[in-house]
């Protein structure tokens, strides 16, 4: 038996071995990873539509790219022209031309190849700019209740990471995959046109090479999906508990959180080691069948069809086989690069699903058909049979009602649970109820933008967040152009806040550390009074805010409120007594329902259950 026959039956065997598997696990997609909830050419339609204002960009690349090739595909004839050479005649000037000839092509080649980077990255990036301004736009339209059900780290994933992997793809991977398909037909081609017959025994390796890559596919996507997944968990566990870390040290967990991150961490590291099995597997085979071609050449040499000798009816020479053993080389190089590629292209892939998937996401709030601006607010709230669940059958609000008038201060009242933040985030239309109706000024919310609604609402809660930045940007919400120095300190000397802020080294200037750890509670509650004050909002809703505060500080905190009072309509979440007593309507809530409400006075005289909290 022949060694080219010998080759041949390794490679059938190895067909039917891979091919067996493939049939086996085919109709196990889901247990093998292979579900998509996309399919690649949706995913190729939606890239498509970022990049379509690019068509010019791309043009200009596919003519440097033609440009960047013609040196692989044309110097191997141009070398077998120099063998032919020596075998009819030496003449120093026909090298030197050959050696230009070829020296010309590198030199236009390295010259495309570096223009074809600089538009291709030019256009990638600004096609990624376009993706993640989406995103994040996108994002910022959730309602309060789908951010809570996604975690941050997988947000933060999809916006940094995953878009990331996208801009390989229009920067490096598409690229790349077509010029490799471009120098396996210009290979192919110009093989064919040398001799054809030479063609024909020499590639007919090449449907093996065609079904490998076919069942490789499948599981190339199946490793990625793995991969990414993993990936994910592991970047949305980190997120959480490096967050959480002072949480986890005060009850030592650490040793727990440990065995938990080795486990995320142990998944990942399987999912890549799969990833990696998979392409150990192909390499050598796609290698094993380029070295079966060159043998196959070579083996054919050998037998003495090369002196020359009719072979097939045609002559093969010494510059035939030498053009064709460089022919073999650039015609199954690409093939293990297409194999490359298209691993970072399945990457590519299934980063675009999670990004496309999030667009997808439709918010659970939007502005309602014929929805107007909201420019005028006196500040009258009322609430008429406000029914609210969160989930189905679990009602937090039933049946509530009540009226706070313009300017006039609310205090809502009750145990945890009874529905009091719940009010103040209907209010700002975080959630939609399901029964009833909320009216500003005597109209339903439903009938403004939400953003216009919005607007006119300052929120002081107990867990203020601080941006990383400085004291004033967190004060103007980085809007530091629309307000002047001037504005900025009479916001922070009619709630008391000047007095920290003035010992602070760089006053307004003083770095803001993440989350705002280097102040106190007090002083950050006292930074989010000066926000909302400069903002001029018509209402005001604080919910638990003078919660957690030393009694220095919430003497200053009282004293801002009495001020902020006179703004405009003000809504109170408080358990301490002396912010409640000022108001001028409590409403005690009690499972969802209101049971009570009118002055301080009022419910203690008639000795209620808001007299029986106060006492207790």
């Amino acid at each position: 038996m022949s060694p080219v026959a010998i080759l041949l039956l390794v490679a059938g065997v190895l067909a039917v071995v891979f091919s067996l598997a493939y049939l086996l696990t085919k109709d196990k997609k889901t247990s093998m990873g292979f579900e998509r909830n996309m399919k690649d050419r949706d995913i190729t339609k939606r890239l498509l539509r970022y990049a379509r204002p690019y068509v010019k960009q791309f043009v200009v690349v596919l003519i440097l790219l033609l440009l960047s090739v013609a040196y692989e595909i044309i110097s191997p004839l141009i070398l077998g022209r120099a063998e032919q050479m020596i075998t009819d005649g030496f003449a120093m000037k026909d090298l030197l031309l050959v050696v230009a000839l070829s020296a010309g092509l590198l030199v236009l080649s390295m010259a495309a190849r570096y223009y074809q980077a600089v538009v291709l990255q030019r256009t990638g990036q600004r096609i990624i700019t376009s993706i993640r301004e989406d995103v994040y736009s996108h994002t910022l339209s959730l309602s309060h209740g789908q951010l809570n059900s996604i975690p941050v780290g997988k947000l933060v994933t999809r916006v940094s990471s995953d878009v990331g992997a996208i801009s390989q793809l229009f920067t490096d991977i598409l690229v790349n995959v077509f010029k490799n398909a471009v120098i396996i037909v210009g290979v192919l081609v110009a093989m064919l046109i040398l001799n054809w017959r030479l063609t024909a025994i020499v590639m007919m390796f090449t449907p093996f090479v065609v079904l490998f890559t076919v069942i490789f596919r499948k599981y190339a996507r199946r490793a990625h999906r793995h991969v990414k997944n993993n990936n994910t968990e592991l970047n949305t566990f980190l997120s959480e508990n490096l967050s959480g870390m002072k949480i986890i040290q005060s009850f030592n967990c650490q040793k727990r959180k440990k065995n938990e991150f080795d486990g995320h961490n142990d998944r990942l590291y399987k999912s890549k080691r799969e990833q990696m099995f998979v392409f150990a597997i192909f390499r050598p085979v796609v290698n094993m069948l380029y070295l079966g071609s060159v043998m196959t050449l070579f083996y054919m040499a050998a037998k003495g069809y090369i002196n020359p000798t009719g072979f097939l009816g045609s002559t093969v020479t010494g510059a035939v086989v030498v053009s064709f053993y460089m022919y073999i080389f650039r015609f199954y190089t690409p093939i293990q690069n297409l194999a490359e590629q298209f691993n970072r292209l399945q990457s590519s892939m299934a980063s675009a699903e999670k990004v496309f998937s999030l667009l997808d996401l439709e918010p659970d709030l939007k502005d309602d058909e014929g929805a107007v601006e909201l420019k005028e607010v006196k500040g009258k709230i009322e609430f008429r049979d406000v029914w609210f669940r969160y989930k189905e059958d679990e009602w937090v609000l039933r049946g509530v009602s009540f009226t706070v008038e313009a300017g006039e201060t609310a205090a809502f009242v009750g145990a945890t649970g009874a529905g009091k933040t719940t009010i103040l985030s209907l209010i700002c239309r975080n959630y939609d109820i399901q029964q009833g109706e909320i009216l500003i000024d005597g109209v339903n919310i439903r009938r403004y933008t939400i953003a216009s609604l919005r607007r006119h609402f300052g929120q002081m809660l107990q867990d203020v967040f601080l941006f990383s930045g400085t004291v004033r940007s967190n004060i103007t919400l980085g809007d530091d152009g629309k307000f002047s120095d001037e504005e900025v300190n009479e916001a922070c000397r009619y709630v008391n806040a000047d007095k920290f802020i003035g010992k602070l080294k760089n006053g307004l200037d003083e770095e803001v550390r993440e989350r705002g750890n280097n102040f106190s509670a007090g002083q950050r509650q006292l930074l989010s009074f000066a926000r909302t004050v400069l903002h001029n909002p018509e209402i005001m809703i604080l919910d638990e805010a003078t919660a957690n505060i030393d009694t220095e500080t919430e003497i200053l905190i009282q004293d801002s409120l009495e001020k902020m009072k006179n703004i405009g309509t003000m809504l109170i979440v408080a358990h301490r007594l002396s912010t409640i007593r000022g108001a001028g309507k409590i409403i005690v809530l009690s499972h969802g329902e209101v049971i009570e409400q009118g002055s301080h006075e009022e419910l203690m005289a008639a000795k209620g259950v808001y007299w029986g909290l106060q006492k207790g």
